[in-house]
Protein backbone atom coordinates (compact mmCIF):
# COMPACT_ATOMS: atom_id res chain seq x y z
CA UNK A 1 0.00 0.00 0.00
CA UNK A 2 1.64 3.17 -1.10
CA UNK A 3 1.19 6.27 0.57
CA UNK A 4 1.38 10.04 -0.83
CA UNK A 5 2.79 12.73 0.70
CA UNK A 6 0.18 15.05 2.83
CA UNK A 7 -1.07 17.71 0.43
CA UNK A 8 1.16 21.07 2.33
CA UNK A 9 4.32 18.78 1.89
CA UNK A 10 3.33 18.55 -1.79
CA UNK A 11 2.83 22.33 -2.19
CA UNK A 12 6.28 23.54 -0.29
CA UNK A 13 8.30 20.55 -1.99
CA UNK A 14 9.55 22.70 -4.36
CA UNK A 15 10.90 24.77 -1.61
CA UNK A 16 13.42 22.36 -0.95
CA UNK A 17 14.61 22.01 -4.14
CA UNK A 18 18.92 22.66 -4.07
CA UNK A 19 18.10 25.29 -6.65
CA UNK A 20 16.63 27.69 -4.80
CA UNK A 21 19.31 28.36 -2.53
CA UNK A 22 20.95 30.39 -5.63
CA UNK A 23 18.06 32.13 -6.24
CA UNK A 24 18.67 35.05 -3.47
CA UNK A 25 22.39 35.56 -5.52
CA UNK A 26 21.11 35.87 -8.90
CA UNK A 27 21.19 39.80 -8.31
CA UNK A 28 25.03 39.56 -7.08
CA UNK A 29 26.13 37.22 -9.99
CA UNK A 30 23.97 39.48 -12.21
CA UNK A 31 25.74 42.85 -11.12
CA UNK A 32 29.13 40.86 -11.24
CA UNK A 33 28.26 39.87 -15.09
CA UNK A 34 27.45 43.68 -15.92
CA UNK A 35 29.75 45.21 -14.19
CA UNK A 36 32.48 43.11 -13.73
CA UNK A 37 32.76 40.48 -16.45
CA UNK A 38 31.59 42.40 -19.23
CA UNK A 39 33.78 44.79 -18.73
CA UNK A 40 36.93 43.24 -18.29
CA UNK A 41 36.21 41.48 -21.30
CA UNK A 42 35.86 44.55 -23.15
CA UNK A 43 39.35 45.10 -21.66
CA UNK A 44 41.03 42.65 -22.78
CA UNK A 45 40.14 42.43 -26.13
CA UNK A 46 40.47 46.20 -26.95
CA UNK A 47 43.70 45.83 -25.94
CA UNK A 48 44.53 44.11 -29.01
CA UNK A 49 42.89 45.77 -31.50
CA UNK A 50 43.24 48.53 -33.51
CA UNK A 51 40.52 51.14 -33.78
CA UNK A 52 39.37 49.45 -37.17
CA UNK A 53 38.85 46.42 -35.13
CA UNK A 54 41.76 44.59 -36.13
CA UNK A 55 43.88 42.27 -34.31
CA UNK A 56 47.25 43.87 -33.29
CA UNK A 57 50.19 43.73 -30.60
CA UNK A 58 51.27 47.66 -30.96
CA UNK A 59 48.89 48.54 -28.31
CA UNK A 60 51.45 47.03 -25.80
CA UNK A 61 54.14 49.26 -26.99
CA UNK A 62 52.57 51.74 -24.78
CA UNK A 63 54.86 50.02 -22.01
CA UNK A 64 58.26 51.13 -23.59
CA UNK A 65 56.95 55.00 -23.23
CA UNK A 66 59.29 56.75 -20.63
CA UNK A 67 56.15 58.50 -19.00
CA UNK A 68 54.20 55.59 -19.22
CA UNK A 69 56.58 53.29 -17.01
CA UNK A 70 57.47 56.85 -14.56
CA UNK A 71 53.48 56.86 -14.10
CA UNK A 72 53.78 53.08 -12.57
CA UNK A 73 56.64 53.67 -10.85
CA UNK A 74 54.59 56.46 -8.98
CA UNK A 75 51.53 54.79 -8.43
CA UNK A 76 53.50 51.90 -6.67
CA UNK A 77 55.55 54.47 -4.77
CA UNK A 78 52.14 55.98 -3.60
CA UNK A 79 50.36 52.52 -2.80
CA UNK A 80 53.74 51.65 -0.97
CA UNK A 81 53.85 54.37 1.31
CA UNK A 82 50.80 55.05 1.86
CA UNK A 83 50.43 51.04 2.52
CA UNK A 84 53.40 51.43 5.78
CA UNK A 85 51.89 54.19 6.84
CA UNK A 86 48.32 53.49 7.22
CA UNK A 87 49.04 49.80 8.45
CA UNK A 88 51.49 51.10 11.11
CA UNK A 89 48.78 53.71 12.07
CA UNK A 90 45.90 51.94 11.35
CA UNK A 91 47.84 48.73 13.75
CA UNK A 92 48.22 50.79 16.85
CA UNK A 93 44.83 52.53 16.83
CA UNK A 94 43.45 48.33 16.58
CA UNK A 95 45.56 47.21 18.87
CA UNK A 96 44.63 50.28 21.46
CA UNK A 97 40.95 49.07 20.55
CA UNK A 98 40.99 45.32 20.83
CA UNK A 99 43.76 44.64 23.29
CA UNK A 100 43.55 48.14 25.49
CA UNK A 101 40.37 47.46 26.88
CA UNK A 102 38.50 50.91 25.93
CA UNK A 103 35.21 52.16 27.24
CA UNK A 104 32.32 50.56 25.30
CA UNK A 105 31.14 54.24 23.80
CA UNK A 106 34.94 54.80 22.29
CA UNK A 107 35.38 51.20 21.06
CA UNK A 108 32.00 52.14 18.74
CA UNK A 109 32.92 55.75 17.61
CA UNK A 110 36.50 54.47 16.62
CA UNK A 111 35.07 51.58 14.64
CA UNK A 112 32.09 53.73 13.29
CA UNK A 113 34.45 55.89 12.18
CA UNK A 114 36.61 53.85 10.63
CA UNK A 115 33.86 52.25 8.34
CA UNK A 116 33.22 55.83 7.19
CA UNK A 117 36.57 57.20 6.92
CA UNK A 118 37.27 53.73 4.43
CA UNK A 119 34.66 54.85 2.67
CA UNK A 120 35.10 58.27 2.35
CA UNK A 121 37.13 59.19 -0.72
CA UNK A 122 37.39 60.10 -4.16
CA UNK A 123 36.18 64.47 -4.73
CA UNK A 124 34.56 64.40 -1.42
CA UNK A 125 37.53 63.56 0.09
CA UNK A 126 39.76 66.05 -1.91
CA UNK A 127 37.53 69.04 -1.69
CA UNK A 128 37.68 67.98 2.34
CA UNK A 129 41.35 68.09 2.30
CA UNK A 130 41.45 71.41 0.34
CA UNK A 131 39.25 73.19 2.40
CA UNK A 132 40.89 72.41 5.11
CA UNK A 133 44.84 71.94 4.56
CA UNK A 134 44.98 74.36 0.80
CA UNK A 135 46.52 77.17 0.53
CA UNK A 136 43.44 79.01 1.58
CA UNK A 137 41.88 76.38 4.09
CA UNK A 138 41.33 76.99 7.30
CA UNK A 139 43.76 74.75 9.06
CA UNK A 140 46.43 77.03 7.10
CA UNK A 141 44.79 79.78 8.04
CA UNK A 142 45.21 79.32 11.36
CA UNK A 143 48.61 78.36 11.54
CA UNK A 144 49.49 81.56 9.38
CA UNK A 145 48.14 83.26 12.18
CA UNK A 146 50.10 81.80 15.04
CA UNK A 147 53.14 84.74 14.60
CA UNK A 148 55.90 86.08 17.45
CA UNK A 149 58.35 89.09 17.20
CA UNK A 150 61.60 88.72 16.02
CA UNK A 151 64.46 90.21 17.32
CA UNK A 152 64.46 93.53 15.24
CA UNK A 153 60.70 93.61 15.58
CA UNK A 154 58.95 91.47 12.05
CA UNK A 155 56.78 88.76 12.91
CA UNK A 156 57.55 85.63 12.41
CA UNK A 157 55.34 82.84 11.89
CA UNK A 158 57.06 79.64 11.55
CA UNK A 159 54.09 77.50 11.48
CA UNK A 160 52.89 77.98 7.71
CA UNK A 161 53.62 74.84 6.22
CA UNK A 162 53.95 76.19 2.45
CA UNK A 163 56.66 78.23 3.86
CA UNK A 164 58.75 75.05 4.58
CA UNK A 165 58.16 73.05 1.08
CA UNK A 166 54.57 71.57 2.15
CA UNK A 167 52.10 71.73 -1.13
CA UNK A 168 49.09 69.47 -0.67
CA UNK A 169 48.68 69.52 -4.42
CA UNK A 170 51.96 67.28 -4.08
CA UNK A 171 53.20 63.65 -3.69
CA UNK A 172 53.51 64.49 -0.42
CA UNK A 173 49.68 65.76 -0.46
CA UNK A 174 48.56 62.84 -2.07
CA UNK A 175 50.47 60.66 0.40
CA UNK A 176 48.50 62.48 3.03
CA UNK A 177 45.03 62.38 1.65
CA UNK A 178 45.27 58.50 0.54
CA UNK A 179 46.07 58.02 4.47
CA UNK A 180 43.24 59.27 5.48
CA UNK A 181 41.39 56.70 4.08
CA UNK A 182 44.43 53.60 4.21
CA UNK A 183 44.56 53.67 7.90
CA UNK A 184 40.43 53.17 9.12
CA UNK A 185 40.80 50.29 6.20
CA UNK A 186 43.92 48.46 8.24
CA UNK A 187 41.76 48.94 11.68
CA UNK A 188 38.97 47.44 9.81
CA UNK A 189 40.82 44.70 8.53
CA UNK A 190 43.37 43.96 11.42
CA UNK A 191 41.24 43.97 14.07
CA UNK A 192 39.71 40.70 14.12
CA UNK A 193 43.71 39.03 14.03
CA UNK A 194 43.97 40.86 17.41
CA UNK A 195 41.14 40.05 18.98
CA UNK A 196 41.36 36.44 17.85
CA UNK A 197 45.20 36.31 19.85
CA UNK A 198 44.02 34.08 23.02
CA UNK A 199 44.23 35.06 26.67
CA UNK A 200 45.49 31.86 27.44
CA UNK A 201 48.92 32.46 25.07
CA UNK A 202 49.63 35.56 26.95
CA UNK A 203 48.86 33.42 30.53
CA UNK A 204 51.35 30.64 29.63
CA UNK A 205 53.97 32.90 28.61
CA UNK A 206 53.71 34.75 31.67
CA UNK A 207 53.90 31.61 33.73
CA UNK A 208 56.96 30.74 32.09
CA UNK A 209 58.80 34.00 32.58
CA UNK A 210 58.03 35.90 29.55
CA UNK A 211 57.72 39.85 29.70
CA UNK A 212 55.98 41.81 27.31
CA UNK A 213 58.63 42.68 25.07
CA UNK A 214 59.59 38.63 24.86
CA UNK A 215 55.50 37.82 24.09
CA UNK A 216 54.97 40.46 21.38
CA UNK A 217 58.25 39.06 20.01
CA UNK A 218 58.09 35.35 20.07
CA UNK A 219 54.40 34.46 19.85
CA UNK A 220 52.40 37.65 19.17
CA UNK A 221 53.79 38.93 15.95
CA UNK A 222 54.77 35.84 14.52
CA UNK A 223 51.10 34.72 15.32
CA UNK A 224 49.98 37.84 13.34
CA UNK A 225 52.43 38.55 10.39
CA UNK A 226 50.38 36.96 7.77
CA UNK A 227 47.50 39.38 8.88
CA UNK A 228 49.69 42.34 8.86
CA UNK A 229 51.10 41.47 5.46
CA UNK A 230 47.88 40.52 3.81
CA UNK A 231 46.18 43.74 5.21
CA UNK A 232 48.78 45.67 3.99
CA UNK A 233 48.43 44.06 1.06
CA UNK A 234 44.86 44.90 1.10
CA UNK A 235 46.07 48.81 1.18
CA UNK A 236 48.57 48.67 -1.32
CA UNK A 237 45.89 47.48 -3.78
CA UNK A 238 43.45 49.87 -2.19
CA UNK A 239 45.50 52.55 -2.82
CA UNK A 240 47.29 51.23 -6.45
CA UNK A 241 43.28 51.91 -8.17
CA UNK A 242 42.53 54.99 -6.83
CA UNK A 243 41.51 57.65 -9.15
CA UNK A 244 39.37 60.31 -8.03
CA UNK A 245 41.22 61.18 -5.11
CA UNK A 246 44.22 61.87 -7.33
CA UNK A 247 42.23 63.83 -10.04
CA UNK A 248 40.41 65.24 -8.03
CA UNK A 249 43.32 66.82 -6.20
CA UNK A 250 45.95 67.13 -8.50
CA UNK A 251 44.31 67.62 -11.35
CA UNK A 252 46.29 65.17 -13.10
CA UNK A 253 49.67 67.34 -12.25
CA UNK A 254 51.04 63.94 -10.46
CA UNK A 255 51.58 61.40 -12.83
CA UNK A 256 49.79 58.08 -12.19
CA UNK A 257 48.65 55.33 -14.14
CA UNK A 258 44.86 55.29 -13.04
CA UNK A 259 45.07 58.94 -14.32
CA UNK A 260 46.94 57.77 -17.40
CA UNK A 261 44.40 55.59 -18.26
CA UNK A 262 41.22 57.78 -17.78
CA UNK A 263 43.45 60.31 -19.98
CA UNK A 264 43.37 57.90 -22.87
CA UNK A 265 39.81 56.68 -22.60
CA UNK A 266 38.15 59.72 -22.12
CA UNK A 267 38.83 60.52 -25.75
CA UNK A 268 40.70 63.29 -24.92
CA UNK A 269 42.55 64.89 -28.59
CA UNK A 270 45.20 62.79 -28.15
CA UNK A 271 43.52 59.93 -26.51
CA UNK A 272 43.96 56.19 -27.92
CA UNK A 273 41.35 54.18 -25.79
CA UNK A 274 43.19 51.16 -26.95
CA UNK A 275 46.31 51.89 -25.53
CA UNK A 276 44.28 52.94 -22.54
CA UNK A 277 43.13 49.40 -22.15
CA UNK A 278 46.86 48.12 -22.56
CA UNK A 279 47.68 50.10 -19.99
CA UNK A 280 45.03 48.58 -17.63
CA UNK A 281 45.96 45.39 -17.81
CA UNK A 282 49.37 46.01 -16.38
CA UNK A 283 47.10 47.53 -13.53
CA UNK A 284 44.88 44.01 -13.42
CA UNK A 285 48.38 42.18 -13.35
CA UNK A 286 49.35 44.29 -10.48
CA UNK A 287 45.86 43.77 -8.60
CA UNK A 288 45.44 40.31 -9.35
CA UNK A 289 49.52 39.57 -7.71
CA UNK A 290 48.03 41.56 -4.88
CA UNK A 291 44.71 39.25 -4.35
CA UNK A 292 46.71 35.83 -4.20
CA UNK A 293 49.50 37.04 -2.14
CA UNK A 294 46.38 38.12 0.32
CA UNK A 295 44.56 35.25 -0.43
CA UNK A 296 47.73 33.17 0.66
CA UNK A 297 48.69 34.99 4.03
CA UNK A 298 45.00 35.27 4.93
CA UNK A 299 44.69 31.51 4.54
CA UNK A 300 47.70 31.48 6.81
CA UNK A 301 46.58 33.51 9.43
CA UNK A 302 43.14 31.67 9.45
CA UNK A 303 45.26 28.14 10.63
CA UNK A 304 46.04 30.05 14.02
CA UNK A 305 42.90 31.84 14.70
CA UNK A 306 41.36 28.23 14.73
CA UNK A 307 43.69 26.42 17.00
Amino acid sequence: MSTSPPPRYRNNAWREHPLWNWVGLVPFFLFIFLFLIIPSLNLFTGAFVTNKGLFTLENLSVFRNPLVLKAYMTSLQVSLLTAVIGGLFGFFVAAAVALGHPPRWMRSLIMTFSGLAANFGGVPLAFAFIATLGRTGFVTALLKEVCFAGPDGTQICPFNPYDHGFSLYSLTGLVLAYTYFQFPLMVLTITPALEGMRKEWREAAANLGASTWQYWRDIALPVLTPSILGASILLFGNAFGAYATAQALTGGSIPLVTIFVGQQIRGDVLGNPHEGYAMAIGMVVVMAITIVAYSMLQRQASRWMKV
